[in-house]
Parts: structure tokens; C-alpha cells; sequence
């Protein structure tokens, strides 16, 4: 018998709000975390595009000052991610021997941060005067290094690095673990803090984002005709995951089921996706039968949708390659609107969305849809639905440069 996996905590800083539930609340709302950006080097580098979405919440407000300079701020949004998805769990030092929990975390870039002031500092001051803490601010695993120590997980503490794929695979494996018997609980999600110049021009110099900078908080537009990119995002998101039977034991609140997720990848293009949406479809089908589920049961989707041209429409191909002529009635949200993309922690906010949907029976909304793009005729939910949750299963979509496509399942309980 498949070991039933069950999420009982949730924890988060965006660019809507510092917690979990500031976050789910402003998205409710339809508010936009994307604004434009007030530090000095936009215009000393005369950046293209003037503006992101920023984490809502100065990390300054949320960590020691001893503890956030030992740390890139991948890692801090990670820690203030981890620590209040434990905390909402309610889980204790009697509730979990440190041997059987595991931090499976991920990010799409590390800890770009630290690497570049590391590499301005050597040239302009010398190698002198280069950080001791340098390389382990740096590295992509710091993020699950620092909620590992935090927590004293001693069961593990992995990193998956697969663009924009990312965390939703890290969720996805610490199920296949918590069910291989490796651990009882999970500390699973993903960071991302690269809201800097270089990454920026970069992204701007690919066309791959939005060009509003006189608009910022109507930039990011999931399938409207006009949409022109996507909107640079930053932060963390934390789920808490469980055996059912661990969980139940401790008296643990359970938010939804996770039934299972998929990796596939597309091998068609180093950052555009297949345009049949054939490495797509095969993550949400694999997903759905490693699920034990049927393509009628699925009731919601949360889209990757990050509001490019090229990528909105590969992905409503491949919901219709997977649900036919159904593809269109399945209500849709797409959460970039709101947020912008969090990169490598863009699954696992995303994750957290259909957890809380599925929890409060509530759809939430994509905003700035003004013109559908007919080519799309997708049921985009653009205002909070009411959603009978109760054994509902809703699926949350990621998909990544290098063609990584990974799709998990939670069902409503």
C-alpha cells in the first residue's frame, strides 16, 4: 500500500507578504508585488527595465543581524521560510527525532549575491580583502544547509537546481523519500534572491521580460494579448510534509494530501519550450498515474504561466494535448500575475497556492487580464472563486530553461 503524504505546514516570504498568510491574503486581494526599484545601481547601469518584485518585507525585519551576515540572502529567505513552516506544523523537539527529518530544498541561480560583490571586492580591493564566508554564501545548498542546522535535520539535506523547475521537484522528491522510508517529516521548498543588475540585464537582454517600467504592478499578464514578459521575482516558500500516519499520531492540523509529482524534460532548446508541449504534457500524465488519479478528476490547475508569448501557449498546448477539449472548462489560475517569478522558488509558492485553495475552498485570482488571448481559451480565474475543495484533486505546473518540466498532485482532504 502506497504511504499516504500529507502537508501540515506552511511558511513563506514573497513579494506580497512576509508570511504565508500575508501572502495568500494580498493574492486573494488581487494586489501586485511588483514595483519599481529604488537602489541606486538601476541607474548606474542604466538597466532596461527599472523595476521587480521585491520581497515585501525586509529581511531585516525578520532575522538577527548576526545571523543574516553569514548568510546570502537566498539562505536568509530560505531560513524565514523554514522556520515558520515548522512553526505552523507545530511540530516540537518531542515530535520528530532529528535522525528522520529531511530538508529537501532547492533554487534556480544560488547565491548570485554574494558571488558578484565577492568578485567586485577582489578587483576593486584585492584578494585580501575577499570574505572567509564567501563560498559557503555562494553555494546553491546553503539555502538547505541553513534550514538544516536551524532545525537539526540530520536525515538529510539535498539540493535540486533545475531553473525554474526547481522547487517544484524538490517537492516532489521529498515525497518519493518520506515514502522510501528515508524520513517522517520534510522540510521542503525554494529560494530565490537575484533581483541584482546582472541578472536583470541578462534577462532583459534575452527579451525574456516585461518592459513596463512606467506600469510595474499591471507588467506581469499571463495570457493577455499584450503580454510583453515576465516580471523578476524574489523570496521563499516552505511546506512541511508528512506520513500521514506520523502526522496523525502527533494530533498534526492537515492542510491537503499530496498524491505524487513527475520530472520530465524536454531536450528541445536551452531556454524556449517545446511548442507541442509534449515534455509538458508527459510530466502532468506521469504525474496523474503515479497519482492513481484520472484526467477527470483534476479540478484545478495552478499554470506556470510566467506571461511570456511563447510560453503561455505552449503550456495551454499542453493541457490540451492532456484534458482535450476539457482543457477549457478546468478553472486556471496563474499566481505569477500577482507575485512575478520567484525562479527557482516559484514552485513551491506555487505549491503553497493550491495547498490553500484545496484548505479554504477558494480559487484565487489571476490579475491584469484585459483582453484574453483567444489563441488561450483557457477558464483563467481572474476573481476568488468558491471551489467545493473536499477530495478535489488540483494540479501545480513548473516548468524551466533547459527544457525541465515537473508537475505535482495534492488532493483535498
Amino acid at each position: 500500500m502506497t504511504t499516504k503524504i500529507v502537508v501540515t505546514g506552511l511558511g513563506a516570504t514573497t513579494p506580497l507578504g512576509g508570511t504565508a498568510r500575508e501572502t495568500w491574503n494580498a493574492l486573494l486581494a488581487g494586489e501586485s508585488g511588483a514595483r519599481t526599484l529604488e537602489a541606486d545601481w538601476v541607474a548606474t547601469y542604466e538597466l532596461p527595465v527599472t523595476f521587480a518584485a521585491s520581497v515585501k518585507v525586509p529581511v531585516s525585519e525578520q532575522l538577527d543581524r548576526v545571523v543574516m551576515k553569514r548568510l546570502d540572502p537566498s539562505s536568509q529567505y530560505a531560513l524565514v521560510a523554514g522556520r515558520e513552516a515548522f512553526a505552523d506544523a507545530g511540530l516540537g523537539d518531542a515530535d520528530i527525532d532529528p535522525d528522520r527529518l529531511l530538508v529537501e530544498w532547492a533554487t534556480g541561480i544560488g547565491g548570485v549575491w554574494t558571488l558578484l560583490d565577492a568578485w567586485d571586492t577582489l578587483r576593486e580591493r584585492g584578494p585580501r580583502r575577499v570574505l572567509p564566508l564567501t563560498v559557503p554564501k555562494l553555494m546553491p545548498n546553503g539555502p538547505a544547509a541553513a534550514i538544516g542546522m536551524e532545525l537539526n535535520a540530520r536525515a538529510g539535506a539535498r539540493t535540486v537546481v533545475s531553473a525554474c523547475a526547481s522547487s517544484t521537484e524538490s517537492l516532489i522528491n521529498a515525497v518519493e523519500h518520506l515514502r522510501a522510508g528515508v524520513a517522517d517529516v520534510a522540510i521542503t521548498g525554494g529560494s530565490e534572491a537575484a533581483i541584482h543588475p546582472l541578472p536583470l540585464a541578462a534577462f532583459a537582454s534575452m527579451q525574456a521580460l516585461s518592459r513596463r517600467n512606467d506600469d510595474p504592478s499591471h507588467a506581469s499578464r499571463p495570457y493577455d494579448v499584450d503580454r510583453d514578459g515576465f516580471v523578476l521575482g524574489e523570496g521563499a516558500g516552505a511546506l512541511v510534509l508528512e506520513t500521514e500516519e506520523h502526522a496523525k499520531a502527533r494530533g498534526a492540523r492537515i492542510y491537503a494530501e499530496v498524491l505524487g509529482g513527475a520530472v520530465t524534460a524536454d531536450a528541445y532548446h536551452i531556454t524556449a519550450p517545446d511548442p507541442a508541449g509534449s515534455g509538458a504534457a508527459r510530466a502532468v500524465l506521469d504525474t496523474l498515474e503515479r497519482s492513481g488519479v484520472g484526467r477527470d478528476e483534476v479540478r484545478h490547475v495552478n499554470a506556470h504561466a510566467t506571461s511570456t508569448p511563447v510560453g503561455d501557449i505552449a503550456e495551454y498546448t499542453a493541457l490540451e494535448a492532456v484534458f482535450g477539449d476539457r482543457a477549457r472548462e478546468i478553472p486556471v489560475t496563474a499566481t505569477k500575475a500577482s507575485t512575478g517569478h520567484l525562479l527557482g522558488g516559484a514552485g513551491a509558492i506555487e505549491g503553497m497556492f493550491t495547498v490553500l485553495a484545496l484548505a479554504e475552498g477558494v480559487l484565487p485570482p489571476t490579475i491584469n487580464i484585459e483582453h484574453q488571448d483567444d489563441a488561450i481559451p483557457l477558464d483563467v480565474v481572474t476573481e476568488p472563486r468558491p471551489f467545493d475543495a473536499k477530495g478535489a484533486v488540483a494540479i501545480s505546473n513548473s516548468f524551466g530553461f533547459g527544457g525541465h518540466n515537473a508537475v505535482i498532485a495534492f488532493r483535498g482532504v
